[in-house]
């Protein structure tokens, strides 16, 4: 056992393996010193690999190697109890060093020099405890994802303030689609941290999920399978390193991924939300206010259930019982329908690109940090709500706060043309949800 100092300066006991790892190169022999830490997730979680060279080794930065000599493999990445293992890991570990050497001898010049160096950075980090932590961000997001997608809600989350710290976790191996994290590397941001490094999540107050893993050459049940496969490499670990964060979905299909990712956390249903029909809703409102020039009634209209062609529109119950209502008056029924038909024609002309979803991202994270108690169409756990008895994700209008979903959903006026597709939705969700392996 030792001490593990993560990126935020909190310190923890982990079990600590240390060794060679025996390889050929070029003809000769070499053993490459490693250390492995295991977090108290393993073996859902992968180990945090190191290279341990000696005084007088130097640390060869390549594909797979940082600075820091952290070690970065798709077996870390794809890791997936129980058929990964550390011997698995070792194996592969071993394969790449022999492609790429880690490490190269240092002149005794260059050794003296080392020397030194560790000697002054010996001494630095012993004053590590006397700095203030107290100072550390209270409000900080990290956007899990290295694509287009990633960096528009980063960028849009940063426009609009919500946190005064971001980190972009790029999970890739530097084949992500989009390039957003090489490029956001290049063109550096104040107060935006390109990692690499589960651990870098930790104190976030929402953690951005955008990974994808799309393949034309995949059936759509294989693809969801991959993605199933892709958030269980890191899913556990962020749990584990932010126990108290909300995690916001934007991976698709949305519905599915809201449930893997809540399965795969052990997080309460309350902290995880996905992206669900919050940009339709804010679209469908918005149209709705130019068309009867009433700012006041056009939050009792709502978009919910499935993302995509089987989203439905709902008021709010006018009821005069119901304290739930979000308006004092409702529109007539008739007036009600006219209004639905014309903005859902006007938003059919309307797609979902990587900036308008990073904009609706921004604005579900923004109410969540700063707990603006705002209500939301978003991906939520639909057990009860219309009668669905299944453990679904739907988009239903949740009041978001820290913490996540911090009221049950105002209540919807219940057609049965709504009821009924949202029971088909759920049904669907729920068939193709038993048939992934999770």
């Amino acid at each position: 056992m030792d001490t593990y100092t993560f990126k935020d300066g909190s310190q923890k006991d982990l079990l600590n393996l240390s060794g060679t790892v025996p390889m050929k190169f070029q003809g000769s022999s070499y053993n490459i010193p490693i250390c492995l830490w295991l977090l108290d997730s393993h073996p859902f979680a992968p180990p945090l690999c190191f290279l341990k060279p000696t005084q007088i080794m130097g640390i060869r930065v390549g594909k797979h190697i940082d600075s820091h000599g952290r070690i970065y493999l798709p077996y870390l990445q794809n890791w997936s109890h129980p058929k990964s293992t550390i011997l698995g890991l070792i194996k592969e570990m071993a394969a790449a060093f022999e492609q790429e050497l880690p490490l190269y001898s240092l002149s005794a010049e260059e050794a003296a020099r080392q020397k030194e160096l560790l000697s002054f950075i010996s001494r630095v980090t012993d004053g590590v405890s006397s700095i203030d932590v107290s100072a550390r961000s209270h409000n900080k997001v990290t956007v899990i994802g290295g694509g287009d997608l990633a960096l528009a809600c980063l960028l849009a989350i940063s426009a609009k303030r919500a946190a005064d710290k971001f980190v972009l976790l790029d999970i890739s191996d530097g084949g992500s689609k989009g390039g957003g994290a090489t490029d956001l590397e290049l063109f550096s941001i104040p107060n935006v941290e390109v990692s690499k490094d589960l651990s870098s999540v930790a104190g976030s107050k929402v953690i951005v999920i955008t990974v994808n893993a799309w393949s034309n050459a995949q059936s759509y049940l294989e693809v969801l399978q991959s993605n199933v496969d892709l958030l269980r490499g890191f899913v556990p670990a962020v749990s584990y390193y932010c126990p108290d964060s909300v995690l916001v979905i934007a991976s698709q299909p949305v519905e599915i991924m809201t449930y893997v990712a809540w399965k795969l956390s052990g997080l309460p249903h309350r902290q995880v939300v996905g992206i669900g029909c919050n940009l339709d809703t804010v679209r469908f409102q918005r149209i709705v206010q130019t068309m009867a020039n009433s700012s006041e009634e056009s939050q009792t209209g709502w978009v919910i259930g499935e993302q995509g062609a089987d989203k439905v529109t709902s008021w709010g119950d006018s009821n005069p019982a119901n304290n739930h209502t979000t308006s004092a008056k409702i529109y007539p029924k008739l007036f009600q329908e006219q209004l639905t038909n014309r903005a859902m024609e006007v938003m059919k002309g309307k797609g979902q690109r990587s900036w308008s979803i990073g904009l609706s991202v921004a604005d579900i994270t923004d109410t969540i940090v700063q707990n603006k108690k705002k209500i939301h169409s978003v991906s939520s756990l639909a057990k009860g709500f219309f009668s669905i008895q299944k453990e679904v994700f739907l988009s239903v209008p949740c009041v978001l706060g820290q913490g996540g979903v911090l009221e049950t959903p105002q209540i919807l006026q219940h057609e049965d043309d709504v009821s009924e597709t949202l029971h088909k939705s759920a049904a669907s969700i729920y068939d193709l949800q038993q048939q992934l392996s999770l």
